[in-house]
């Protein structure tokens, strides 16, 4: 398995109007662990969409060189953040063209996500 660090691009559940954070934190620390169990540095970019998503986003892909980029389903299912969506797969091209891009089904399965890529 190769050394590759990820990056997992996902809404910030804590800025999410009307929504309990803790089950998707309690996912996300789950999901830390399973990078963990995979011997992974993954880097966790949380967005808020009020908070210029954009910016934050192309920080966090100038910090480190990935190896994978995992884009969470909360981007990416809701039809509304369809351009936010393109957004990120162009911020990732862009800021990390060797990155390889995956998706994940929940916050638990980032590692198994990223590992379909970096095997």
């Amino acid at each position: 398995m190769t050394e590759a660090r990820v990056l997992v691009i996902g809404l910030d559940p804590a800025k999410i109007q009307g929504w309990d954070p803790e089950p998707i934190q309690a996912a996300m620390a789950r999901g830390q662990a399973r990078f963990d169990e995979h011997d992974l540095e993954a880097d966790w970019c949380l967005v808020a969409l009020d908070d210029d998503p954009e910016r934050t986003i192309t920080q966090a892909l100038a910090r480190a060189d990935y190896g994978c980029v995992v884009i969470g389903g909360g981007i990416r299912k809701h039809e509304p953040l369809l351009d936010l969506f393109e957004k990120v797969i162009n911020l990732v091209h862009r800021h990390a063209p060797d990155a390889a891009i995956a998706f994940n089904n929940s916050p638990e399965d980032c590692a198994e996500a990223a590992l379909r890529w970096l095997r």
